[in-house]
């Protein structure tokens, strides 16, 4: 609603200035409240390890591997598919990142554990997270401009219009993540991807040129109240699937993994939506929205077959439910 506002009454580039006072605001409050803090691999947390080092030849690995990703996703639906700006970009960038693979293996203080994907927690939380992201980023993507382009609202009025999604996010996520606090993140990670499926699928469904607001509100609420479940639960998960000591890794290689889903969902359904024509009437747009929402509820089925994947076993979360206590004293 925000955006909506300034791209209407100033112009959209000032949505970036936005977030400069905020920043600037971070720095001394940061600087006061956070302390520094290392992990250690099999170490307490709160100590740098002895000799440690910047792992330089991971961090170039990875980062060139994720730019290279990143740029044939972006540059894709610009130059095709198969130019070979894109198809060398994808390439090099798979190469860069089976490069990092190969160097963390045998590098002796890697930024990055690989230990950590054969953790069913770890991996399966982190593909939930990237097929959501996917799903969102997409889907919303397409969406604010279905409801310019072919609704004809304005910017301002877009925002009003997406609240029952975004806004469900703000009042419904911090009660799941207490709920899952107590019953576990797996039913509301599942539950969440398959509201975000079936708000978005009736979107597709509905679709079309002089679609009244009325039959639009309802399933934006769905994926709305979906996507809320799934954030802090998947967060949540990532963080306890692994000891304290590797939080920080944890958290930065599924954040990752989140960002590079984002990028995909929207490459991935910008073309599907692109067709010769697309913007010449509100049908021809509707037509190729459609077609884009379905991948979106491709995306979260994907999402929701990784969340049923990584559910806990009953002796499984037995065992959890009696270590439990003592992972949370010390976290706390």
């Amino acid at each position: 609603m925000l955006g909506g506002a300034v791209t209407q009454a100033i112009n959209w580039h000032w949505i970036f200035w936005i977030n400069v006072p905020v920043g600037l605001a971070l720095i001394p409050l940061s600087a006061a409240r956070l302390n520094e803090s290392f992990g250690r691999p099999g170490g307490e947390r709160g100590a740098q390890p002895a000799g440690a080092r910047l792992d330089l030849g991971g961090l170039a690995l990875a980062g060139a591997g994720l730019l290279g990703l990143t740029w044939g996703l972006v540059r894709a639906n610009a130059v095709g598919w198969v130019s070979g700006e894109v198809i060398g970009a994808l390439v090099a960038g798979l190469a860069l990142l089976a490069g990092f693979c190969w160097w963390e293996r045998r590098t002796a203080e890697p930024m990055l554990s690989l230990a950590l994907f054969r953790r069913v927690e770890f991996s399966t939380a982190s593909a939930v997270s990237f097929f959501m992201y996917g799903s969102v980023f997409g889907a919303l993507f397409l969406t604010t401009q279905f409801l310019q382009s072919a609704q004809h609202y304005s910017p301002l009025q877009t925002g009003l219009r997406l609240l029952p999604w975004s806004a469900a996010a703000m009042f419904v996520a911090p009660i799941a993540g207490k709920l899952a606090d107590r019953y576990g993140n797996r039913p509301f990670m599942t539950a969440g991807m398959l509201l975000l499926g079936v708000g978005l699928g009736w979107v597709a469904a509905v679709a079309k040129a002089d679609l009244g607001y009325g039959a639009l509100w309802l399933p934006l609420l769905f994926a709305g109240i979906g996507l809320a479940l799934v954030l802090p639960t998947t967060s949540a998960e990532v963080m306890r699937s692994v000891p304290m000591s590797e939080a920080g890794v944890a958290s930065g290689t599924s954040g990752a993994l989140r960002q590079l889903g984002g990028v995909f969902g929207v490459a991935l359904m910008a073309a599907v939506f692109a067709r010769k024509g697309v913007y010449s009437s509100p049908a021809a747009f509707t037509e190729g929205f459609r077609a884009a929402l379905w991948v979106a509820v491709g995306l979260s089925t994907l999402g929701v077959l990784s969340a049923l994947v990584g559910w806990p076993r009953p002796n499984r979360v037995r065992q959890q439910s009696a270590v439990q206590p003592a992972r949370l004293e010390i976290a706390d």
